[in-house]
């Protein structure tokens, strides 16, 4: 089947929400080995829909294995590039497996592999972007990923009390609410590539993801804001299903897309896709038991903040709250195709 057009997607987050959104749009990707194998039965109206896919990742986390790597080998750090990566290849279930190995004891003990994959790459090329890209070609993925910057950088936030918490990891352990997020180089740059995406897009997404540290985070980077104003594509928010401590705790919607519009200092959102259905009491209670609540849908708000809202079940429920990718796939697929 030909489809009347083809979309050029940019998905820009960090953190599970990324990876998670990715698996349901490469189903779409027009590249033959890889729509082909991945369709799913509910895409049958949408096959070979976009054109190119491109991911923006954020590259601030300084915890874990990524940030051990960070601060040994001097280099970005590579967890939420690791579950792109991962995300979009073709046999991700082998690759998952691989990928996310930890390494139980030893030196290496709590570095998974992808993170050492990648850090070796970087070592090869002497390019962390470079390392990316190599990485995607060698695993034959369904997109292209991009690091948000290549600047090595430091997330400090201000909050509620007005005192300054510097890094990501203690910005996430705080019991403070963030108010502001900061970027130190404050000129950090994109990698030209990535401006060249959003300026070519049809469809941009931002979001899924933790406010602060997964989303805004992208908008600190020089150029970026401006460049997702100045778009012409459809730019769609992908709004969380529940509260976050510490970055969103108590925050609606439209207090989202607040917060995020006002660290870009610019209208980037022509619609927000907000969960409207019901949560089971079982998953409720537990994140509850995390001071976590369903993230109030004020719909009139969010109007007038001169965003659409796009309302719907987008739940899948697991062993964790995520959203159904591949509703949220076929849902900002479908706004851009129809705008």
């Amino acid at each position: 089947m030909i489809t009347p057009r083809q979309l050029r997607v940019v998905a820009i987050g960090g953190g599970t929400g990324l990876s998670t959104l990715l698996r349901g749009l490469k189903r779409f990707v027009a590249a033959p080995a890889c729509a082909s194998a991945l369709a799913a039965p509910s895409s049958k109206d949408l096959p070979c829909l976009i054109r190119e896919l491109s991911a923006i990742v954020t590259v601030t986390d300084d915890g874990g294995s990524s940030g051990r790597l960070r601060e040994d080998l001097h280099m970005l750090p590579p967890g939420d590039i690791r579950n792109c990566l991962v995300a979009l290849s073709q046999d991700e279930l082998m690759l998952s497996r691989l990928f996310q190995y930890r390494f139980p004891q030893g030196g290496l003990q709590g570095h998974s592999f992808g993170n050492l994959f990648l850090a070796a790459l970087t070592g090869i090329t002497g390019d962390f972007a470079q390392a990316v890209q190599t990485s995607s070609q060698i695993l034959a993925t369904c997109g292209r990923i991009y690091p948000c910057t290549t600047a090595n950088a430091t997330l400090s936030a201000r909050m509620d009390d007005g005192s300054i918490v510097h890094g990501e990891t203690n910005i996430t352990a705080s019991q403070r609410s963030i108010t502001e997020l900061m970027l130190s180089p404050a000129d950090a740059g994109p990698l030209p590539e990535t401006l060249d995406a959003i300026a070519a897009a049809d469809l941009i997404t931002l979001g899924p993801g933790s406010l602060y540290t997964s989303l805004i985070t992208n908008l600190l980077i020089r150029g970026i804001p401006q460049a997702l104003a100045a778009s012409h594509a459809t730019r769609v928010y992908i709004c969380n299903l529940m509260t976050q401590a510490n970055e969103s705790l108590g925050l609606t919607a439209s207090q989202h897309i607040e917060k995020i519009l006002d660290h870009a200092g610019a209208q980037i959102f022509d619609y927000a896709l907000i969960n409207t259905a019901p949560i089971g009491p079982v998953t409720l209670a537990q994140y509850a038991s995390f001071d976590q609540s369903p993230i109030e849908a004020d719909l009139d708000r969010i109007r007038s903040l001169g965003v659409e809202p796009i309302t719907g079940n987008f739940v899948h429920e697991g062993d964790v709250l995520r959203h159904s990718y591949d509703h949220v796939a076929e849902t900002v697929l479908n706004l851009a195709l129809n705008r």
